[in-house]
């Protein structure tokens, strides 16, 4: 082989290189970005908490859709920049205005005892960052979260808009009263703590539906509530839990 040919040989060889380096390192970043690899750890620690933590949970697995789910989310795409870096900690983080993004475990658990089929319309009230509204995004054919703070509200709403989350309607308004214009709801979950479980949501539940809420003030549990055939509902308490209080009173927009 003759010197240019050599040299030409060689200098694709250092290009190929060059370039196999850089889509790696490309590779790498879009990796980290990603944060996959955070979100399979994040899912592990809430599996590990399902097993241990008491009262009646159910079963102590989760449902297989549910965890694909909370490994799809992006949750640090649904908290302040300045938290981006603890997004995939097991733990509630403040959003601002008061409010907070609910520790993954109770995201998951509260979603899981839900049932949510793929058909169902399901209602939520407190859209506060959004994360919830998108992890039964994926679950439900249908997504309606109202958000009290009208602030926290927008800002949820233009999140989920950017990142794709398409089946999913929001609105400003008081919680409270549900969403009666798209009722009934296969199923209801309420992220903020009323004294009671609010009348018009039971109201708005289809027959057969569930029902996931807070309720209490100091001290406040978890409730599951199924609403049967003939109207009737039986409630179940699952664990203490601790929720910011369910504001009312906004006009609807």
């Amino acid at each position: 082989m003759c010197r240019d040919a050599r040299w030409r040989a060689a200098f694709l060889i250092r290009g190929f290189v060059a370039a196999l380096i850089l889509g790696t390192l490309a590779a790498s970043a879009i990796a980290r970005a990603d944060r996959t690899a955070e979100r399979h750890q994040m899912v592990e620690a809430i599996e590990r908490m399902r097993l241990s933590v008491g009262g009646d949970v159910g079963d102590p697995v989760f449902d297989p859709r549910v965890l694909a789910a909370l490994r799809s989310v992006p949750r640090h795409e649904f908290v302040p920049h300045g938290l981006s870096s603890i997004a995939y900690t097991n733990q509630a983080l403040p959003i601002g205005l008061g409010q907070t993004i609910s520790q993954p475990f109770i995201v998951g658990l509260m979603t899981d005892l839900l049932q949510v089929k793929p058909s169902d319309r399901v209602l939520e009230i407190g859209t506060g960052s959004g994360y919830q509204a998108a992890v039964l995004s994926l679950l439900a054919r249908e997504v309606y979260s109202i958000e009290i703070v009208a602030e926290l509200g927008k800002t949820a709403a233009l999140t989920l808009s950017r990142l794709g989350y398409a089946n999913i309607a929001t609105r400003i308004g008081d919680g409270y009263q549900g969403w009666e214009e798209h009722a009934p709801y296969d199923a209801i979950i309420v992220t903020a703590a009323p004294n009671h479980v609010p009348p018009a949501l039971i109201g708005q539940l289809k027959s057969g539906g569930r029902l996931i809420v807070p309720v209490g003030e100091i001290s406040q549990e978890l409730i599951v509530v199924v609403k049967a055939t003939d109207g009737t509902t039986t409630s179940t308490r699952i664990i203490p839990v601790r929720f910011v209080t369910l504001t009312r009173g906004a006009k609807s927009k």
